[in-house]
């Protein structure tokens, strides 16, 4: 059996290779560092380190793999045409870039193997990307293409934590990986066209919508507001971390109201689906993995890259319409998004996320200095500055339409 895994980074390696090259498939990867494709293909293999509290780091080797050009549409063509199932994890920008090269793989297997359909699973934790995938994917292959019948579109909820990787972590070993343990890979039941694949980690679901928004929604919320709400109380420094922040006086309380706020709205969405002790049972461990001393995820990683968090489906904007939508709190939440304009975290190298830095000169918030000690206690403060911006912000990233009557609620939530 053999899987293509386009993208071979966090989550490509760490979580989607390792299930699948555990279950002793051929996996093959298609990115395009073509260092990391070399390497790839020049160690067949490559080292994963699950961080636990309190545990030493459990090293697992995971191969044989190998790896193709993401720019060698010939090649790529050539693994479909072959291919058991298909992964994407890419992130979401990228998918326009690879959807006809799929495209064009999915043409060329028709020819080699027939009517034999192909299952794409899509690891991006993105809900538009099922309708992005049919919408290109129509386009590209025309319509003498029975898309339906041949392509399965397999929408997942990816819930594994891989942080970043430090340089001097990668100076010994560049394919070294640190993940949590947590595999547990949520698809779409209904997606399928051929056969789910025996892997112990796959847990098939229905509706696969509510695992999605459970994830986005306490999950991607949760971790948000730890990193925004640490970072505020903490002061700027470099290279916090998400247990760190979490440890602090009021933060683990906050997050955890945060998240119990959209749980409410989640239940009261999918009643049939999670009851409101599913969800807190959820919540405590979730909470429990985000003070994962041992993974060391850093306040950056979690915070960074405010416009698309900040936007209208997203994590914050997102649970704050579901909640208006129910009539229940959202103050919580609200007080959140409210912080992550107050977010400034520098990566290890000391300068902001690009995106974040352009958001921010774009809105004029207050961008407090770095503070290379890692000294606590910073001089500037959400005022004026950051209210004035919140209009526009809440209009123009969170698309949030004050003539709409649930929009308008989440608008003078955030705002007053």
């Amino acid at each position: 059996m053999k899987l293509v895994q386009f993208g071979a980074g966090n989550i490509g390696r760490s979580f989607i290779g390792q299930v699948f090259s555990r279950s002793h498939w051929d996996v093959v990867f298609v990115d395009v560092d073509a260092k990391l494709v070399s390497l790839l293909n020049e160690k067949k293999r490559y080292t994963l380190a699950i961080k636990r509290e309190g545990r030493e780091d459990e090293l697992r080797s995971v191969g044989p793999v190998r790896a193709v050009d993401g720019r060698d549409a010939a090649a790529i063509s050539e693994e479909l045409a072959g291919a058991d199932i298909a992964v994407t994890s890419v992130g979401k920008n990228a998918l326009v870039k690879i959807l006809p090269v799929i495209a064009a793989g999915l043409k060329k297997r028709r020819q080699h193997s027939g009517e034999r359909p192909l299952d794409i699973i899509i690891a991006e934790n993105a809900r538009e990307a099922p309708e992005l995938f049919r919408t290109v994917l129509s386009k590209e292959l025309g319509g003498g293409y029975p898309l339906d019948r041949l392509v399965g579109i397999v929408e997942t909820s990816i819930g594994k934590m891989v942080p970043i990787m430090r340089k001097e972590d990668l100076a010994s070993d560049p394919l070294l990986l640190f993940a949590e343990e947590y595999e547990t890979l949520i698809v779409d039941k209904r997606g399928f066209k051929g056969p789910i694949p025996d892997i112990e980690a796959l847990c098939p679901v229905e509706p696969i919508e509510a695992y999605v928004d459970r994830k986005l929604f306490i999950h991607n919320l949760g971790h948000a507001a730890a990193a925004y709400l640490g970072y505020r109380a903490s002061g700027d420094f470099r290279g916090a971390t998400i247990a760190r922040v979490l440890a602090l006086p009021g933060i683990e309380d906050a997050v955890r109201l945060a998240m119990n706020q959209s749980a409410e709205a989640l239940s009261a969405e999918y009643p049939g689906v999670f009851s409101k002790q599913d969800l807190s049972r959820h919540i405590e461990d979730l909470v429990a993995r985000f003070k994962n001393t041992a993974l060391a995820d850093t306040v950056h990683r979690v915070g960074r890259d405010l416009p698309r968090k900040l936007s209208r489906d997203d994590r914050l904007t997102g649970a704050m319409l579901l909640c208006a939508k129910h009539h229940l709190p959202f103050g919580a939440i609200a007080e959140v998004y409210r912080a992550a304009l107050d977010f400034a975290c520098p990566g290890e190298d000391g300068v902001l996320f690009p995106p974040d830095a352009e958001f921010r000169k774009k809105y004029a918030l207050p961008c407090p200095p770095v503070s290379p000690s890692g000294e606590t206690g910073r001089t500037c403060e959400s005022g004026e500055a950051v209210h004035s911006a919140l209009s526009a912000i809440l209009t123009e990233v969170s698309g949030l339409d004050r003539n709409d009557p649930v929009d308008s609620l989440v608008y003078s939530g955030v705002l007053h």
